[in-house]
């Protein structure tokens, strides 16, 4: 018997052990010339991502506008095309939610006001005015908007 036999270590083990020892090998850096050659370029890019950090940073200073409510664009719109009526209602109106999503199959849109007494209070007209802008603003194959007031009960609804 070999020796490599007694021991339990045959071509194939042998052979693994050197692959092994490669990969070690080329893991910690050897090749000194290519290693070499790399250096000096990480070492004059470095220059040049210390600068596009710096760059970057700049604009991070100044802060990002945050997009608008719904209920902000929604104001924005009649105060540019509305009537006196309905800028005077708009004005009450404190969230608008569900506008953004639409799909024509079933488009429920709320609006909630500062105004109070419910369906049968005196903001039922401004509640169907902002129902009426609204309309004017989106367009839906089978919306309905709500407006509530501050309780959270009805004001009025409409199609839009």
């Amino acid at each position: 018997m070999s020796a490599g036999a007694k021991v339990g270590i045959g071509c194939g083990g042998a052979l693994g052990v050197i692959v092994v020892l490669a990969v070690i090998g080329a893991a910690i850096g050897g090749g000194g010339a290519a290693s070499d050659a790399g250096k000096s370029d990480k070492v004059a890019a470095a220059p040049k991502q210390e600068q596009q950090a710096k760059e970057d940073a700049k604009p991070a200073k100044e802060k990002p506008k945050a997009p608008a409510s719904q209920a902000d664009r929604f104001k924005a719109f009649v105060k540019k095309g509305g009537t006196a009526a309905e800028k005077s209602a708009i004005a009450h109106v404190t969230k608008v939610q569900g506008a953004d999503e639409q799909n024509d199959i079933l488009d429920s849109v709320d609006v909630y006001t500062d105004f109070t007494g419910g369906l049968m209070g005196p903001h039922q007209s401004e509640g169907k005015l902002i129902a009426s802008a609204f309309a004017d603003w989106k367009d839906s194959k089978n919306g309905l908007v709500t407006i509530y007031d501050a309780k959270g009960e009805i004001l009025s609804n409409g199609n839009f």
